[in-house]
């Protein structure tokens, strides 16, 4: 008899392992991977989506069975198992004081150890490891007990809504998924060697397009090389030797009156063919993109253009820069401009710890390199918008301003324009002056 009533505790200790594994396991299931295994046809996912979106329903399916289990193996070993093993002390010649506490002590202790490893821990720990594969094997048996219990279930889940619309939060649960939340699965993705470093980078880029204005992927107008239409074939000839661009904005009597836009392609097609007078005919049309559109904006405009190359304009019709395939990919996988920058690096660490930064880099490699945080979204694009925006005025060469822990130092300028910028991490004393 006592042997039954031992198998007995030992298979209600299972089975609470099984309801606790199905209870974390469901809870902590991702609804987008369960909806992917439903697509994949596994058994139980749609019963586990159902589940997991209804959590109260299931919480009190699965803590009613938890609580029945839980009284039956007390009764089961409190006054059974107890008492056997009480009545073996005393065998023993023991008096009954002692031998009743011995007995329930020894009882309780190997029932409380038992139900902690096989009947929490162990189950929980495998329920972590894989929730959405254990969701998919217990949905359907922990259905089937949600609809046996169902009045229980109603009244219990009907209380705990009441009781959480008396604590304010009686809203429906936020499943909104984050930038944050994602950027934590892609760092962890790659501490697991799941995915590399660089395509880490390339995942955050692409994140961040929707984000990013037309500002921040444009070429600015001062940097555009302009061709007149009248312009003659040898002489654009000469051009794109000099320069190495594949594309030339046109433009018709003043810079002001943008036509088209010239492809080196199409030049080098016609000069082959030995039939180009003139460059009026090779020019096409090029988008006209406004300057408050995003970059994923962009991306859907160059899709559908021709030439893969967007001209940029603000409210008032004023050209501010072009945009080109080229550029939409620098904003995602990093900096590559061999046309226009051959030697010239955003970023370089120099042998002090300080930093040389180019004024054209974007905000994001100052922030990256350095590990600036701003706490909203800032108005300016590059370094040289931030130093702007810091000082207020155009600066002198040498002028210096501390901001964020490092001092910044103006060492080049090219005309008007911010060439060269010195971050200097500053000692931790001067710092806490500064602030």
């Amino acid at each position: 008899m006592a042997y039954f009533e031992i198998l007995l505790v030992v298979a209600l200790t299972a089975l609470n392992g099984l309801l606790a594994m199905s209870e974390l396991a469901i809870a902590s299931s991702r609804m987008p991977k369960l909806r992917a295994l439903a697509e994949q046809g596994v058994t139980g996912a749609r019963r586990a989506m159902a589940l997991a979106a209804d959590p109260g329903r299931f919480l009190s399916t699965v803590q009613i069975g938890i609580t029945l289990i839980g009284i039956l193996a007390g009764v089961v070993s409190g006054a059974a198992l107890g008492e056997r093993t009480s009545l073996w002390f005393r065998g023993f010649g023991l008096s009954e004081p002692v031998a009743e506490a011995l007995g329930y002590g020894i009882v309780i202790s190997l029932v409380t150890y038992l139900s902690l490893i096989i009947g929490e821990l162990v189950p929980k720990q495998i329920a972590l490891r894989s929730p959405e594969r254990i969701a998919c094997l217990v949905a359907p048996g922990m259905t089937l007990l949600a609809r046996v219990a169902s009045p229980i279930v109603w009244f219990l889940n009907r209380s705990g809504k009441i009781v959480l619309l008396a604590l304010g939060k009686g809203g429906a649960r936020n499943d909104t998924v984050t930038d944050a939340e994602i950027h934590s699965l892609i760092a962890e993705a790659e501490s697991a060697g799941v995915i590399e470093p660089e395509e880490r980078t390339m995942i955050a880029g692409v994140m961040k397009l929707g984000d990013r204005p037309a500002k921040s992927v444009m070429i600015p107008s001062a940097d555009v090389h302009m061709l007149d239409i009248a312009s003659s074939p040898a002489g654009v000839g000469r051009l794109v030797t000099k320069t190495g661009h594949s594309h030339f904005v046109v433009y018709k009597d003043t810079p002001e009156n943008i036509v088209g836009v010239l492809q080196v392609k199409d030049l080098a097609a016609a000069a082959v063919r030995r039939k180009i007078k003139s460059i009026r005919p090779l020019v096409k049309m090029a988008p006209v993109i406004p300057e408050s559109f995003d970059a994923l904006d962009i991306v859907n405009i160059l899709k559908q253009s021709e030439v893969h190359f967007g001209l940029i304009y603000d409210e008032y019709g004023h050209f501010k820069g072009i945009v080109t395939t080229a550029d939409i990919l620098e904003a995602i996988v990093g900096t590559f401009r061999e046309e226009r920058r051959e030697t010239e690096p955003e970023c370089v660490e120099r042998a002090d710890g300080s930093w040389l930064i180019a004024g054209w880099a974007p905000i994001e490699t100052l922030q990256e390199k350095l590990r600036l945080h701003f706490s909203s979204k800032p108005d300016f694009q590059t370094v040289a918008g931030y130093v702007l925006n810091s000082l207020g005025h155009l600066p002198e060469v040498s002028e210096v301003f501390e901001d964020k822990g490092y001092s910044f130092e103006v060492v080049d300028l090219d005309g008007k324009r911010i060439d060269k910028v010195l971050a200097t991490r500053l000692a931790p004393s001067t710092h806490r002056a500064s602030r």
